[in-house]
């Protein structure tokens, strides 16, 4: 009797194993297991959550943005289907902790490639060359140039690079306010609590065609900095880089790229580079 028991137990856990395995159990981020179809289970990805034009969360839940097109045809040539996305927040300063920590597959937000991020995680692409500039209220005439700055009351993002840049570069005297997001940036700026945003002119140019904001700000126009976008990957990876490098020189190659750089920059009158020349993990 005890004999039977014990087998029964045996085969309740074999059965109970079957089906942990067939729900993709324990899989994070990316990592392939069995689904109904026989295919990858999901993959996750951090994009921005609050940037118009590039990646951006709308009120009824969907994404829009160049990054999320980006994102959705590399998940498509890794084989993941638009439904088997799942989108996080990768907010500036916890980009580098999502990869480490095995919470996204991939980020693509905006995200700079520079020597300090590459000590943390590694990169594919670039797949897109912005700049720095500066958004102030469309009735200031007293910025024109980054040494104007001084003394004036400047905002970014918190982990942000360009930031740093105008502080120690460009206008040291500046008094430099940083916050979670660029929306906090963009309503201290319309009610005067600061004089300037600064970050990638993409990002500016997608908040300043907002039908909300219309009118209300403008780009100085100025080239402070050149900012490669990448996709971040967890360090170490190799095979998944080389595959996301293939999607993106495939992406560019078949027409695909302008036709996303259009659809979302384009309504701001945004004049993009052309699209940069693959070369990180070559």
């Amino acid at each position: 009797m005890k004999v039977f028991k014990a087998g029964a137990a045996a085969a309740v856990a074999a059965v109970l194993a079957l089906t942990a395995t067939a729900c993709g159990g324990g899989n994070k981020a990316g990592d392939t297991g069995a689904s109904a179809g026989g295919g990858k289970d999901k993959i996750v990805i951090g994009i921005k959550f609050d940037q118009p034009g590039m990646g951006l969360k709308t009120p009824d839940g969907k994404f829009t943005g160049f990054d999320v097109d980006v994102a959705t045809y590399v998940a498509k040539e890794l084989g993941y289907q638009p439904d088997q996305i799942e989108f996080k927040q990768a907010v500036s300063a916890e980009r580098e902790n999502l990869i480490s920590n095995g919470d996204v597959k991939l980020v693509v937000a905006t995200y700079t490639i520079n020597d300090k991020r590459k000590a943390k995680v590694d990169f594919a692409g670039p797949y897109f060359l912005a700049h720095q500039d500066l958004l102030v209220r469309a009735d200031d005439t007293s910025i024109t140039k980054a040494e104007d700055l001084n003394k004036k009351k400047l905002c970014s993002v918190t982990g942000s690079t360009s930031a740093q840049n105008v502080k120690t570069k460009l206008a040291p005297e500046a008094d430099l306010q940083e916050f979670p997001g660029y929306s906090e940036c963009l309503t201290g700026l319309e009610n005067k609590a600061v004089d300037a945003l600064t970050t990638d002119n993409s990002i500016l140019a997608g908040y300043a065609s907002q039908e909300k904001n219309k009118g209300k700000f403008k780009l100085a126009g100025l080239k402070l900095s050149d900012e490669p976008y990448g996709i971040g990957l967890k360090k170490g990876d190799k095979d998944l880089q080389t595959k996301v490098n293939a999607a993106l020189k495939k992406m560019v190659e078949d027409g695909s790229w302008q036709k996303a750089v259009d659809a979302n920059l384009g309504p701001a009158g945004y004049k993009a580079e052309p699209a940069p020349q693959v070369t990180e993990g070559s």
